[in-house]
């Protein structure tokens, strides 16, 4: 299949911090999750070129998002985090980007047999141990912010 194709499906995945839904399609994650559609996802990235079609790093920051392993960065208003584990950028190589979010409805617990019901890819395997959140940074020109530890 080829990778244009790939962009409509939502994908079951161990991401680079949990179980999670990846897809390019925001509107289908959307209506999967029961989310408000004003509600931004963060983008996954699978490199920091991929990064530049989206967004400019600030130069007093570009160190720090190059350097830096399982952390979301804002930057306006739009949140990403360019991923280094080598079997979650297997699929993103193939995307080069994809909104990213936890395999749950919003606002509950993962719950399984939900998350395989709703998703139309599923990569095993799903890595089942509870891996912490990424770190959350808002940046701008002239500071940081970090927003979730």
């Amino acid at each position: 299949m080829s990778s244009e194709h790939l962009n409509q499906f939502v994908f079951l995945t161990s991401t680079d911090t949990t179980i999670g839904f990846v897809s390019q399609n925001m509107d289908k994650l959307n209506e999967i999750k029961q989310r408000p559609k004003d509600k931004k996802f963060i983008k996954a990235l699978n490199s920091l070129d991929t990064l530049k079609t989206f967004a400019r790093v600030p130069n007093m920051h570009k160190k720090r998002v190059r350097r830096a392993e399982k952390s979301t960065f804002i930057i306006k208003d739009e949140s990403f985090r360019v991923i280094n584990d080598k079997k979650h950028l297997l699929l993103l190589d193939k995307l080069k980007w994809a909104y990213t979010t936890s395999a749950n409805q919003s606002g509950e617990l993962y719950d399984e047999e939900f998350a395989i019901e709703n998703a139309d890819i599923i990569i095993y395997p799903l890595n089942k141990k509870n891996i912490k959140a990424s770190q959350i940074f808002s940046i701008n020109n002239t500071k940081i912010k970090r927003l979730r530890a």
